[in-house]
Order: structure tokens, then sequence, then C-alpha cells
């Protein structure tokens, strides 16, 4: 406890205080120091990428300006194509033979119920398709990817994944977040916290759904979460204006709306004086600011109309099928060209049968969603390799968790959730492609050989762009959080 100062002091020292309160300052003073040393050794005030949540003083700085990576690495962007609705392993990227010889039987493993209804497992079901070898790794593809097979020895397929959930709402948002919760940080967010944007007048995260709808869960799966708002991901329309309310009102000349912007950030500025620490207030004034810088950027980002016809057959744009996702290809090529640091596309909106969550009929569901992205990704890959973008993107495809090999009764095609063991692959800057890590059973329903949780993608794909996941940090309610949490191992075999 402080002593209480003394009217007079019989001896009073140099300082101004008489020698008790002198030794009580500098006892305080010493063990500040001592506890100043051991949180600087644990890297509490210098830890590489560490934010505090919330700005304490006015800054009206940039939050997106480019950092250095922990290392140096090859890969510089991402592109995430998702497939909303849980695309089936055992009919895509991981062949199953033994479903063949016990089509129709009733499966006998240890899971009595899937999916996140507690539905009966059922009847084991074969995969109509075929898996012929590809490339010169002889990677074993789906029939459904004529086109993308076509870059076999790209790919590295990790047919081990899995996941805490069955439910398409916290699947989606463990995927892209690392938790089932709402409120976290996205993986593009992520990136955009740690290495910033690279260039000035395009969002550094941006986000095209399905023309039928976005996924379960909306906006928390490209949220900033507890992050500045800054680095929310920007939703992209496909079609028309990219963005709505982007345009300049007619009879609105570029000066006047110069002198507006400049009054209108007067005025935030005065505004934040008063709620210092409102990151939602600075990023909402920054985005007036890349607002009138995107009016003509994206607008011609989106304008596809000045690809040649060669460019625009190649991405499917001629046909109803591919036209949608295919668009949304080519815009990806270029915003890429323009900088833009992280592209995620799904393919599937809504639920059931708008995406590739194929319970009634999942081979009629398959062909469908593969015919639609199948020769899309094929062009976007080939374009990336023809403009020299391929070197340092890193592409990934999945989706939230994989299904069962097995039907939801007899007769019928349609496949259930299953969260215990799916594929996804991964492509570009810094993989090591033509290959398949790791493996599921003998009827692909678990994985058991060389198992990687969400969690081990997050830190592979960070890893890929220079980041290490366990020093990649945000300081929010006392700890320093992760996108991996607590978890999380790179997966060694993928890395070039």
């Amino acid at each position: 406890m402080q002593p209480e100062p003394t009217r007079f002091s019989p001896n009073p020292t140099p300082c101004g205080h008489n020698r008790r309160e002198f030794l009580w300052e500098v006892a305080g003073g010493f063990a500040g120091l001592a506890l100043f040393d051991l949180l600087s050794r644990d890297g509490f005030f210098t830890g590489a990428l560490h934010a505090s949540p919330a700005t304490k003083t006015l800054d009206l700085s940039n939050p997106l300006t480019p950092r250095q990576p922990h290392f140096a690495a090859k890969a510089k962007r991402v592109v995430f194509l998702f497939m909303n609705g849980a695309p089936s392993q055992v009919d895509t990227f991981d062949p199953k033979p033994a479903l063949s010889r016990f089509h129709g039987t009733p499966y006998k493993g240890d899971v009595e119920q899937v999916g996140s209804n507690g539905r009966p497992v059922g009847h084991i079901m074969q995969s109509p398709f075929e898996f012929p070898r590809h490339g010169q790794s002889g990677l074993e593809i789906s029939s459904l990817f004529p086109h993308t097979a076509k870059f076999a020895d790209d790919l590295c397929v990790i047919r081990s994944m899995y996941t805490d959930t069955a439910a398409h709402a916290s699947g989606c948002l463990q995927l892209n977040t690392g938790s089932v919760l709402i409120g976290k940080p996205s993986l593009g967010a992520w990136l955009s916290y740690g290495l910033g944007s690279q260039q000035e007048n395009l969002p550094s995260f941006v986000v095209m759904t399905d023309p039928r709808g976005g996924p379960i869960g909306s906006a928390s799966n490209w949220t900033t979460g507890y992050m500045p708002a800054s680095y929310q991901g920007t939703l992209f329309r496909s079609t028309g204006v990219p963005l709505l309310d982007l345009a300049t009102p007619p009879g609105t000349s570029d000066r006047a709306q110069r002198h507006s912007l400049d009054l209108l950030e007067r005025l935030n500025r005065q505004h934040l004086e008063s709620h210092a620490g409102d990151s939602d207030l600075v990023a909402r004034i920054n985005s007036y600011e890349l607002a009138y810088r995107m009016q003509t950027t994206a607008a011609e980002v989106v304008d596809v109309d000045r690809e040649n016809a060669k460019t625009k057959e190649m991405y499917g744009l001629n046909q109803k099928l591919t036209a949608d996702f295919g668009r949304k290809c080519l815009i990806t090529r270029r915003l890429l060209e323009k900088g833009v640091r992280f592209v995620q596309l799904y393919s599937g909106g809504g639920h059931i049968e708008d995406t590739w969550d194929g319970h009634n009929d999942c081979i009629t569901n398959h062909k469908l969603h593969a015919g639609e992205t199948d020769q899309p990704i094929a062009a976007l890959m080939a374009d990336l390799k023809r403009t020299g973008l391929w070197e340092d993107t890193l592409i990934i495809w999945g989706g939230e968790f994989g299904r069962t090999p097995t039907s939801e009764g007899v007769g019928k095609p349609g496949r259930d959730h299953n969260p215990y063991g799916f594929s996804m692959w991964l492509s570009g800057a810094g993989v090591k492609g033509g290959q398949a890590v790791g493996s599921t059973d003998e009827l692909g329903f678990r994985a058991v050989d060389e198992r990687s949780h969400i969690s081990d993608l997050h830190a592979t794909i960070l890893h890929l762009l220079g980041l290490d996941h366990t020093r990649l940090t945000f300081f929010y309610q006392g700890l320093n959080q992760r996108l991996t949490g607590v978890r999380g191992s790179v997966i060694q075999k993928v890395l070039a």
C-alpha cells in the first residue's frame, strides 16, 4: 500500500519526496522492470504480427499495408474453390474398389449413425464412376473431372481429411474459420491481417457466391470476427455491377464527389476522436476511399466482354451449364492479375440438391455440379500457367466434409454426411503435385493413414504463404488467438 505523503519532510530528497516515498517508487520500478523482462522473453510485446484488437489513438493508417511473411515462400495469393454441400470422396478423388464387392450389403463397421440428424448408416453403395489414371504420376481421378484430370501431375490430393462436425453450417465455419462457432476470423481475413494487400484499388479478400444462394451461415464464413473490420471479405457479383451502390450518381462530377469525400473524412476524423478504439468506424472511413478508387477498377475487372472469343470458350461462357462458374473463374484470374490476395468461389448455393449435398441422388447431383465447375477450373489453371501467375498462386479445392460410402436406403443413390474421412486437393505454388497423401479405410469411411484435421490444412496453407501458424496471432480476450487454435501441424508431404 502506498504510504501517505507527509506535509513536512525533515530530510527531503532531490526528487521532492521523503525517503519512504522514494524507496516505495524505486522498488515498484524495479519490480516493473522484472515483469517487463519476463513478458518480453515470452514475446508478449514484440511477437511477430501481434496486434491489439482496438486502436487506442486516432489512427487512420491503412491496416492493409503490405507486410513481410515470417519466411520466404512461393505462394503470394490464394484461390479457394469451395464446393458447398460436401462432395463425395468415393465418387471424386478416393477410389474404393471394395465398394463394388460389397454393393447392396448392410454396413457392418463401428459407425451406427451419420449426419447431423442421426440417420442410420444404410447399405454400401458402389460408385458408378470410373477412376482412370492420369499423367506421369498415374493419379486416379473420377471420370466426373475430365478437364481437371489433365492437371493430375499438379494436384496434391489429401485423402485423409477429417473434421469435428457433420452439420453444414458448422462445417463451413470450421473450414473457413477453424472453429465451429460463429465470430472467428476467416482464413482470408487472417491472410489480409498477416500479409496486407498488394494493391490499393481493390479489396484484399474477395468472395463470389453461387447465384442459387450463399452457404449456410452467409457472411460468417468470410467475416473478420474480432479483428478490425478492414480484413473482412468483400462480396462481388459475377454479373452486372460488381458491388451495389458503387457507381457515381448521375449528374455528379468527379470534382464534386472528391470534395464531398474530403469533407466526410474531416467530419469522420472528428467523430473518431471521441470513439477511439472503434475498428468498425476506422474500417468504414477507409472504405469510402477504397470505394472511390474501385469505381473504375472493379468495373473493369468484371467486364469479361473484353476477353477474346477463344478465352470465353475455354472458360465455358458460351454454355449454360458452365457460364456462371466460368465467369467467376475468369474474373478470378483478372482479380489475381490486379493483385488481390485471396479469392473464394462457391459452387452450390441454397440447400440440398442446389449444392453438392446429394442426399436424394448423389450421382445425378455430382454430375450436375462437377459439370458446372470442371471445365472452368481447368481453364483457370491453364490461364494461370499461361500468364505466369501459377508460380505464386495456391489453389484449394474441397467442401466442408465428405459423404458416406453407403446409401440412405436400399436402391436409393443418396449419400449422407461424413465428417470422418474425405478428400481435398491443393495445387500451385509450393505444392508437390502428382500425389495422394494419406488414405481412408477400405470402404472410404474413415481417415486411417496420415490423418489430417482441418487445423492441419490451415497450418499448411499458412506455411505455403510464408506464415508460421503458431506465430500468426491476434491478441483478444487476454489470449494470443490463432487460426489453428491449440492444434495443427503442417502436412509436410504436401510441400514441394
